[in-house]
């Protein structure tokens, strides 16, 4: 890795803030023509990476992680388009108030400036950020995984193609290969401005503890869903079994069910039944055992309920109350998507005002906690953070905002002292 490179976005990501929103737009729609003509050339390059991999024993979910297909990469061009068709995040006036007559302050939406992103496995990330980082007007660091790099080395080549024929800088993308070069960036602090890591917790925590940088993530992806007593068990069913074996290698997956003691000799028999049938590894605790007496269920230790699995692994617990049920989620969650099922309008509310997670639902999959899905462009990444941006974060969250105030010869002065003016502080929008 050269500094300069670094130097170079830093300097690019200026001229890309404030580029025309067609020309970026333009940028992303070439994107998505050269890697639907380009299919066979990326998947080519993700079977070496695949065949690396298994030889080299990489776990079940990051191979899932690691794997390209036909449909994946399809989705991964449905995503730049669904990018294409939202508001440009740039430029957007926030708010406007009058300090005085004459005295306007406006706050204006506005890039982050160098997006250093992080990330294992998954190949189709480095696609899906650097697609925000173009339309956010931001330039991008990027590191994937060793595992990924013939995967990532395609993609990004095919990216660079198209930026350059859209009139774009190719110095505002930059692909990291060794980790060395993370060493090197995590003390980059004067030209990096956010970083954003995806991957295990050790890995997340890693980035956390070693750099000044801003780092917006989440360490944990442990999610819930709780059945309530006045849960529809259809409903409970199927939102139970998708959020833990729709996907179950990713942070959105549900790690711990939470089940309400009035409901659960009816709900409990068939869902673990369901589980079985689908090899889910089921680890619960005693009252669970009392109700389905089944060799296979394993006993929950302390250590389950705080267990991030990433896997076709699932801990189940039998609680008195919504209460407890809230209790348990915020002392052993990550802050990340819990949901509840119920067709109780109050419980519901309490769940989702008590809960202290980023994504909070209701008779919902927890798989629903994604960029692409909630309608913000695909997303870098999701973060448990309470500052700047919370969630799944996508364009939004790449944006921040200045101040611009704008008088007419306006001087401090004349409001202060005995005889000072007063401020209308106005708002105007």
């Amino acid at each position: 890795m050269k500094i300069q490179n670094i130097i170079k976005a830093k300097e690019e990501s200026i001229n890309l803030a404030t580029s025309p929103q067609k020309k970026r737009n333009n940028a992303l729609k070439l994107i998505a023509q050269t890697l639907r003509k380009s299919k066979s050339l990326i998947l080519k390059a993700n079977k070496k990476d695949i065949d690396n991999a298994k030889r080299s024993n990489l776990s079940d979910s990051l191979l899932k992680r690691l794997e390209l297909n036909p449909t994946k990469i399809d989705e991964m061009i449905q995503g730049i388009h669904g990018l294409i068709n939202l508001d440009d995040p740039i430029g957007k006036t926030l708010s406007v108030m009058d300090l005085d007559k004459g005295l306007r302050l406006l706050k204006i939406s506005s890039p982050i400036g160098v997006i250093g992103a992080i990330f294992e496995s998954r190949p189709d990330a480095l696609v899906q950020i650097s697609c925000l980082c173009i339309k956010s007007g931001n330039a991008v660091l990027l590191k994937g995984g060793s595992e990924a790099l013939n995967s990532n080395k395609t993609l990004f080549g095919l990216i660079q193609k198209a930026v350059k024929k859209a009139g774009l800088s190719t110095n505002l993308l930059y692909l990291l290969e060794t980790r060395e070069d993370v060493k090197k960036i995590l003390e980059l602090d004067k030209y990096i401005d956010l970083l954003v890591p995806r991957g295990s917790n050790e890995f997340v925590k890693y980035i956390m503890d070693n750099t000044k940088i801003p780092v917006l993530g989440h360490a944990d992806g442990i999610c819930h869903v709780y059945v309530d007593k006045n849960a529809n068990t259809r409903k409970a069913v199927r939102i139970s079994y998708d959020s833990k074996c729709q996907y179950a290698a990713v942070c959105n997956s549900m790690e711990t069910l939470l089940v309400h003691k009035s409901i659960a000799k009816k709900f409990l028999p068939i869902i673990i039944k369901k589980y079985l049938k689908n090899n889910v590894e089921l680890r619960v605790d005693d009252r669970v055992r009392r109700i389905v007496k089944n060799k296979q269920l394993k006993k929950a230790t302390e250590e389950d309920w705080k267990t991030e699995y990433n896997d076709l692994i699932l801990s189940i617990k039998i609680v008195d109350n919504l209460d407890q049920a809230i209790k348990h989620i915020n002392k052993y969650g990550s802050g990340h998507t819990d949901s509840i099922v119920t067709e109780n309008k109050e419980s519901a509310k309490q769940f989702m005002d008590l809960v202290d997670s980023a994504s909070v639902m209701w008779n919902a999959s927890t798989r629903f906690s994604d960029g692409f899905r909630y309608g913000l462009g695909a997303e870098v990444g999701i973060s448990t953070n309470k500052v700047h941006a919370r969630g799944p974060v996508g364009l939004g969250g790449l944006t921040i905002y200045k101040f611009r105030l704008i008088g007419h010869g306006h001087v401090v002065e004349d409001y202060s002292g005995e005889s000072a003016k007063r401020f209308l502080h106005r708002r105007i929008k």
